[in-house]
């Protein structure tokens, strides 16, 4: 399971998800889930959470923090990620319901994407010049709350193996190879709601068409302004 990028934007299908979410704050997070069965992830962030709280405090307070909500949805870019119109650490839903992820783990993703919201308060954006750099800043304050808990050794191995990952040579953090994953994902995500195949490729012809009649327009627009 991997981190995702931190976003920008909220889609409207995410507007929506937000809207219907059941939600309850706790200890001054607001904690959310799109799911219409929401309480089983509700309760394994709140327990998460508490997991932090025992074992890092330090760790804990730097989520409070830095982070308004904690957002169990469909995630199409990695198993977490951090969004910043919301100043949320979002959670995919199917990772945190699946019987091999453990509080742990969601616990250490909570960790990791608070990061991602100290380091963009503090001016440093998530370019692509810096994104390696910026995702070892992360992955290193996960190992560092991980060695508070016990039992934890094939957390420690992920992390550990993500930090290795975290160096120029490796070209997963590109723009374009982002991009590529996330198309990836969202592709995963229709499939997990029952969208046919032939709507998925739908799906992605229509919004490859769009983007190319924008950057028609931009092209015309800038050759009138010359």
């Amino acid at each position: 399971m991997s981190r995702g990028s931190p976003v920008t934007k909220l889609s409207l299908a995410d507007r929506f998800a937000l809207w219907v979410s059941k939600s309850r704050v706790t200890d001054g997070l607001w904690i959310g889930s799109a799911q219409s069965d929401s309480e089983p992830a509700l309760q394994r962030v709140e327990a998460a959470l508490q997991l932090i709280n025992r074992c890092a405090p330090l760790h804990y307070r730097r989520v409070k923090n830095s982070l308004s909500r904690i957002w169990v949805t469909l995630v199409p870019h990695g198993a977490g990620c951090y969004l910043h119109s919301l100043n949320a650490c979002l959670l995919d839903e199917r990772v945190v319901a699946s019987e091999n992820t453990t509080l742990e783990w969601i616990a250490s993703a909570i960790v990791h994407e608070a990061t991602h919201a100290r380091l963009e308060k503090r001016g440093i954006r998530y370019d692509e010049a810096v994104r390696h750099r910026i995702e070892r800043i992360c992955a290193r304050r996960e190992l560092d709350f991980a060695r508070h808990l016990s039992g934890v050794d094939a957390l420690h191995e992920e992390i550990t193996r993500r930090l290795d990952l975290c160096n120029d040579e490796n070209a997963s953090y590109t723009d374009q190879n982002m991009w590529q994953k996330i198309d990836q994902g969202n592709a995963e995500m229709l499939r997990h709601l029952g969208t046919p195949e032939w709507v998925i490729a739908l799906v992605f012809r229509a919004r490859d068409l769009l983007n190319g009649i924008r950057r028609f327009t931009r092209r015309i627009a800038g050759a009138s302004v010359q």
